[in-house]
């Protein structure tokens, strides 16, 4: 299964947090890193998205139907994220709109075996793949900011 992790762009400051949307510079990294997101997802990929406002305009980046799932709001943990996608064992490859340190702890569980405060940058995609039924473990498949996104092809 492929599990592509996304956090949410930049954000303004403010309360209720729920609530807090996206700068202009977070609006045009969603929007750049949307954009190549849709060429490059798997068929049949599902996108869930945290009900924040930051993450649903992250999402909207996209330009796909999503589904909105409180598991991947501010106060889930990474064992709530992956059963909300099913992985690994979903057929199907899955896209997370979230925060941090959620994303971070989540790529840690499924890489290193535990849940670490490991970062992923504003706007950024963290895409995992694996693990293999032969037994190979997880892998990054790709790590990428939206500050680079328009330069892969």
């Amino acid at each position: 299964m492929e599990l592509i992790l996304w956090r949410h762009a930049e954000a303004e400051p403010g309360e209720p947090d729920a609530q807090r949307a996206l700068t202009a510079k977070g609006i045009r990294h969603a929007a750049r890193m949307g954009a190549w997101l849709d060429r490059q997802l798997p068929e049949g990929c599902r996108i869930f998205v945290s009900p924040t406002v930051r993450c649903v305009q992250t999402a909207d980046g996209l330009g796909r139907r999503y589904t909105i799932h409180e598991a991947l709001g501010p106060e889930s943990t990474p064992e709530a994220m992956l059963a909300a996608c099913g992985w690994p064992n979903h057929r199907f490859p899955a896209l997370l709109v979230g925060h941090q340190p959620q994303l971070g702890e989540t790529a840690a569980l499924i890489l290193a075996g535990e849940s670490q405060p490991w970062k992923i940058r504003k706007g950024a995609v963290l895409w995992l793949r694996g693990p293999e039924p032969e037994g190979d473990p997880a892998f990054i498949k790709l790590a990428v900011g939206p500050e680079l996104i328009g330069k892969l092809r």
